[in-house]
């Protein structure tokens, strides 16, 4: 790479991560972080431990942000001293340092702008999501498991914690469904482009005569509610069912029958959640997945209304989304942006930034008709 196509792209970066810092308004966010650090230093924060966790997650969350933009400088400002020095000296070890470390850069910076992209209504929102196994007997049960895992991993690699409400088990093997937390901002406008239908072909475990099996797993995606959200449920409309839970569990928790079940019945939506010993705060719980549930449908709907007012086509890709194949060949592909991985094995150890990454930026090219 020439001196000068170097000098260039780290000319564009620079430009790049000033855009950033600006949409992310970096005065605005050390005001905020200043006034979060004197609410998190009173001495009564913990009396409401809802609103504790709430500040010491912005808090926290804004922290990571801002360290994360002036590190991403600072190492810029760097790597025009690297170049100067490399080119000086004449030294080419120095020079590959410096090589690897603007590929590093753009790949970071990228990523932080994808970040930016978030604007949506509820994109700034922690995500519920929940997988379902589909077609294909006990390999999907085995697949929806397997995608459960790969988003758990996911968020481990980001430090974001996670909390799983509900399993239910399948019989042989694998999950039927499960809905978990992942509680980060920006976790549902970052998430949101999961939400569909996922294709795993391999040669399955389950069959003794080795055949390939194509089995199916959906994942749906939907905002936390806030307590701004005004979400009507009638008592009369749900079904409130409490059970045992099944599975494996900690002492207790499969002992008593403190697992709910809730049924929407205009709608036929089913909402469970079994993590907790009481049956009272597995019913909170259930109640909140249900609004965020009941929250995301009156947004689409609403949108769909706006859609055909404008005269806007409403068809999409379908509902599939991604491939996932294992054999003959191994490769994983999304449908939508054409992204494509190789390595099967690392994307379902939770692997997945670049094809998140790139869905935002597509989403975002379809949104404003640029595509």
């Amino acid at each position: 790479m020439a001196a000068i196509d170097r000098n260039e792209e780290i000319t564009e970066l620079s430009a790049t991560l000033k855009g950033i810092a600006s949409v992310l308004d970096l005065d605005a966010m050390r005001k905020e972080i200043a006034d979060l650090g004197e609410q998190a230093g009173a001495p009564d924060l913990w009396d409401d431990q809802a609103r504790a966790q709430k500040v010491t997650s912005r808090l926290s969350f804004l922290q990571g942000e801002l360290t994360r933009v002036e590190n991403l400088q600072r190492r810029l400002d760097d790597l025009t001293v690297l170049y100067e020095l490399a080119e000086g000296e004449d030294d080419e070890d120095t020079r590959q340092e410096a090589d690897r470390e603007l590929e590093s850069l753009r790949g970071d910076i990228g990523a932080l702008e994808v970040r930016t992209l978030l604007s949506g209504e509820y994109d700034a929102r922690e995500a519920l999501v929940t997988i379902n196994s589909q077609a294909g007997g006990v390999d999907a049960a085995d697949w929806a498991q397997m995608l459960l895992r790969m988003y758990i991993r996911w968020a481990e690699r980001k430090g974001y914690p996670t909390e799983v409400y509900e399993t239910s088990y399948a019989e042989e093997a694998g999950i039927k469904s499960a809905t978990f937390a992942v509680k980060a901002p920006y976790a549902y406008g970052t998430l949101r482009g999961e939400h569909g239908t996922h294709r795993l072909v391999r040669i399955s475990p389950f069959d003794n005569q080795g055949r390939r099996q194509t089995s199916f797993a959906g994942v749906d995606v939907v905002p936390v509610v806030e307590q701004t959200d005004h979400i009507e449920i009638s008592e009369d409309d749900l079904r409130i069912d409490v059970y045992r839970s099944s599975g494996p569990g900690g002492q207790g928790v499969n002992t008593t029958d403190s697992a709910v079940r809730i049924t929407h019945i205009p709608t036929g939506i089913v909402v469970s959640c079994q993590n907790e010993r009481s049956q009272l705060q597995n019913r909170a719980t259930a109640m909140n997945v249900l609004q965020a549930k009941l929250l995301e449908r009156k947004r689409q709907e609403e949108a769909e209304k706006m859609s055909e007012l404008r005269g806007e086509s409403t068809s999409s890709w379908g509902t599939q989304i991604r491939n996932y194949v294992l054999h003959p060949y191994q490769i994983v592909k999304d449908l939508r942006t054409g992204v494509e991985a190789g390595n099967p094995s690392a994307v379902l150890d939770g692997d997945i930034d670049e094809f998140i990454e790139s869905e935002i930026r597509w989403a975002r090219k379809q949104e404003s008709g640029t595509a």
